[in-house]
């Protein structure tokens, strides 16, 4: 497991959809393969950033407002909202447009499926997520989302669209400052923690398989540009309806927690026998996760069964989406005490 966490962490980056998440992947195969495994490439297409779909909202926003054009406006609230909720759009081919790639892997056979998921690659920094701002990220996106809601009625208004339309003009100028100097951090922590954890987890239980039960890893890019391998797996028909998943997420430090739902706007609760064994296991503590989504958002989305854990200091992933997010700030005992709660969970939630 830890062999695995250092190759991963060795590159500088693992951007979305990039050259260097690539050669992630290729790390990856060639560990799953050495280990028996038969592992599938699963191609698509998506944004390095989701910095350019939120300027194009953002100046749709601004130019609706400035316009008094409540159309354009109603435009820009839809896509705000479905950028953050994973709703399908139109024009998503302008913006998935560079090659990425899930991994899967599978053993054994009957009638039930357990997944177990983990993204492998990092994010871009933003101003946001500085250590002196970042306590204030959900408030600064609630104000972002009231704003845009707002808008089409304020067109109706003297001088609040205008207004309006110079606050998301600016938050469009800020979006391409940061395409434009802002770099890929490390992910130590987001997320070869949580790989490495899963990949391990995968590899214990062919050791001592369970009856009756198929296991799919399943190690997805693009989570960081809106869970787009995660939506791509969900609809690509190769997770069945009644399967369970286990998400694993920033697992490098801090206390752990199982998370009960999420979503940033529309909330989904998880549900299924994970869920319902996290609550009869020691060690992980209940969480609503509204800071932003993770790969279960399109599956909890199809109601199906999920459920994530995820480590939080002081409510917030450790080193969240920044420079810092290194492997010299991961707890090493904190992955192993992941694992083995993984363990424990996955058992506990089959037997029931």
């Amino acid at each position: 497991m830890l062999e695995l966490f250092q190759r991963l962490t060795a590159l500088p980056h693992r951007g979305s959809a990039t050259p260097n998440e690539a050669q992630a992947a290729q790390i990856l195969r060639e560990h799953l393969e050495s280990g028996g495994f038969t592992v599938q490439t699963q191609p698509f297409k998506a944004p390095r950033s989701y910095g350019p779909e939120l300027i194009a909202i953002c100046l749709a926003l601004a130019l609706g407002g400035w316009l008094e054009f409540w159309p354009l406006a109603l435009l820009g609230t839809y896509a705000f909202w479905a950028n953050f909720s994973g709703w399908w759009v139109p024009w998503g081919r302008l913006f998935d447009r560079h090659n990425s790639q899930n991994l899967l892997s599978q053993w054994g056979s009957g009638p039930r499926t357990l997944v177990l998921m983990a993204h492998y690659d990092s994010a871009k920094t933003y101003f946001v997520y500085s250590p002196r701002r970042v306590k204030g990220f959900r408030a600064n996106f609630l104000l972002n989302a009231a704003l845009a809601t707002l808008m089409p009625y304020a067109t109706f208004l003297p001088l609040v669209p205008q207004v309006l339309a110079l606050y998301f003009l600016a938050q469009a100028l800020l979006l391409v400052w940061r395409e434009l100097t802002a770099p890929t951090v490390n992910g130590a922590n987001d997320n070869a923690s949580g790989v490495a954890v899963a990949v391990r987890l995968f590899e214990e239980l062919r050791e001592q398989p369970l009856e009756g039960t198929r296991v799919i890893l399943a190690l997805t890019g693009c989570e960081e540009v809106g869970a787009k391998g995660a939506e791509f797996l969900a609809q690509s028909g190769q997770i069945p309806r009644d399967a369970l998943v286990l998400n694993i997420d920033n697992v490098g430090r801090g206390t752990l927690h199982y998370a009960t739902g999420e979503g940033m706007l529309i909330y989904h609760r998880f549900r299924g026998a994970l869920q319902r064994a996290a609550k009869t296991q020691d060690g992980a503590a209940p969480l609503e996760y509204r800071l932003a989504y993770f790969d279960t958002r399109p599956f909890a989305a199809r109601r199906m069964g999920c459920l994530t854990l995820i480590r939080l200091e002081d409510g917030l992933p450790p080193h969240w989406h920044w420079p810092t997010d290194r492997p010299e700030n991961v707890d090493w005992a904190a992955v192993e005490g992941t694992l083995e709660y993984a363990r424990r969970l996955v058992n506990a939630g089959l037997s029931a």
